[in-house]
């Protein structure tokens, strides 16, 4: 099955009064490689949500943010800095005599001294906390793959076209090639009549070995064989359930390989063209399996 490496999806619970939201954007990479960002103090949760994202993604480059929000007063704390209230108060009375001013230091004045009351972070119930955040976690995956699902088999369409095509070409191909040992034979015949002028009689049964011979040294017969059963592979790959990307680049890779032989081998125009041809359906191919997860 085909998928796309490059999707995005977002996912939101609330659990009294606790909320998880999980934005998940991928795009092309040739390993997996996760950026995650998550809420501090849920650190102890990291390895398990990138267990989880390597269960759903083979590969690709996955950004992925976990926002996790707990509107419960028992996450909430304060403690007083008593040491610096003390010693800012004792510093306001000694100004306050210097300067000879009446009245009482108040609250407020102390207090506007800054740091006197801290907040204190409380420590994070993640184990609690981690069935909510795996259950966002998964509905997130699952809609990313339904879109990464979903561009595959746009760009699936579009490779059964081009294997199509180079079928096609593949084929013609086979049938120039087969009409090489007569072509091979003619020219032999015009070469030496126009060598000779006509002057010298032609031995057949020499023009004959001698172009069988150049068709032997041109044949692309083992080559077209192991194009046809690229074209097999590639197909059958599409369609098998593991990630598709890895074997389809490699079967491209020894596409090029056979048809830049044929392409050497060849000794006939129209063949060279439709060759080139073909090799240029598969650079789109390859730029668009790089997308393949």
């Amino acid at each position: 099955m085909i998928k796309s490496m490059t999707a995005y999806a977002r996912a939101e619970i609330q659990t009294g009064p606790t909320s998880v939201r999980i934005e998940v954007r991928s795009f092309n990479n040739r390993h997996l490689d996760v950026a995650l960002k998550l809420t501090h103090g849920f650190e102890s949760l990291e390895e398990r949500i990138r267990g989880v994202i390597a269960e759903s993604v083979a590969r690709g480059r996955v950004d992925i943010r976990v926002q996790i929000q707990e509107e419960s007063e028992t996450g909430i704390d304060f403690a007083v800095n008593l040491p610096r209230a003390q010693a800012y108060h004792r510093a306001l009375g000694q100004l306050k005599e210097e300067l000879g001013i009446e009245g009482a230091i108040g609250l407020e004045t102390v207090l506007a001294g800054g740091s006197m009351v801290q907040s204190l972070e409380m420590e994070k119930d993640s184990e609690t906390i981690w069935p909510q955040v795996q259950d966002c976690l998964k509905s997130a995956l699952e809609q990313l793959d339904a879109m990464r699902k979903v561009e595959g088999d746009n760009m699936a369409v579009d490779f059964k076209q081009r294997l199509d095509a180079i079928e096609r070409m593949l084929h013609d191909i086979e049938s120039q090639a087969a009409g090489l040992p007569d072509i091979y034979r003619q020219r032999l015949k015009d070469r030496i009549d126009a060598l000779t002028h006509g002057m010298v009689e032609i031995d057949e049964a020499r023009i004959a070995q001698e172009a069988a011979l150049l068709a032997d040294r041109s044949d692309i017969s083992e080559e077209i064989v192991r194009a046809k059963s690229h074209i097999q592979q590639f197909r059958a790959r599409m369609e098998d359930d593991t990630p598709a990307g890895r074997p389809l680049n490699f079967l491209l890779q020894e596409f090029n390989r056979e048809f830049n032989t044929m392409g050497s081998k060849s000794g006939k125009a129209d063949m060279s063209h439709v060759i080139v041809a073909v090799k240029s359906e598969l650079e789109k191919l390859r730029e668009q399996v790089q997308n393949v997860e």
